[in-house]
């Protein structure tokens, strides 16, 4: 027998399923939201629905935006040259607060993850080695001559220092340059600890960390 009553605990199997909330936060969410107004309840069932209806995926970055392309992706202001590859959307915040980075991005949705059953296929990364590769117009000899396509001159791989994040960093690195061996790569410097997630820096650390990155 439920200990509460079925609409309540439906409200808790659905909250249980967002990061971070155990059954008691849980269980705590639903009565306040059973103690708010109606009003209330309705504000927040429409922002859900809101944000579900308006929010999609940049095109360009896969940023996660209510305009394609996104902000920066469009920004007249920002170097259009420089790409920093992320593993999440949440990560930008993270990197804008530092005000040391003015450059563009490109979001994976995650790392590669063997043990997960994460592989290429399962993240964003063809378009990413779509978007660098070099242009094969035909020769005037018939033959495909490669092109270097000079648009994005630096790419930075900022996934995380995790097993994970550096399989997924090795893995890009190797790609691109096997389609743009000019392109010029770059790691994020360890101002971020190893084992961490770029999510929780503080914008000291991932300042050095993004003013101390290497050639990779």
């Amino acid at each position: 027998m439920n200990r509460f009553a079925d609409p309540m605990s439906r409200l808790i199997d659905e909250l249980r399923k967002l990061p971070g909330v155990g059954t008691k936060s849980a269980q705590r969410l639903a009565f306040h939201i059973l103690r708010g107004s109606d009003g209330d309840a309705r504000a927040l069932a429409e922002a859900i629905l809101h944000l579900r209806a308006r929010l999609h995926l940049c095109s360009n970055c896969n940023n996660i935006t209510d305009v394609d392309p996104c902000s920066y992706c469009t920004s007249p202001i920002r170097d259009q040259h420089t790409v920093c590859v992320i593993e999440e959307p949440t990560n930008i915040a993270t990197i804008e607060k530092t005000h040391s980075y003015n450059g563009v991005y490109y979001v994976l949705h995650g790392t590669l993850s063997p043990i997960g059953g994460v592989g290429p296929e399962q993240l964003r990364i063809s378009s990413l080695l779509a978007r660098l590769a070099p242009d094969e117009p035909d020769g005037a000899d018939g033959l495909q001559e490669r092109i270097i396509d000079r648009t994005i001159r630096e790419v930075i791989l900022a996934t995380s220092p995790t097993t994970e994040g550096e399989a997924t960093a090795v893995y890009l690195a190797t790609e691109i340059r096997r389609i743009a061996p000019a392109l010029h790569i770059t790691r994020i410097a360890t101002g971020v600890p190893a084992g961490s997630d770029i999510e929780y820096a503080d914008e000291v650390t991932m300042t050095r960390a993004l003013e101390g990155r290497r050639d990779f």
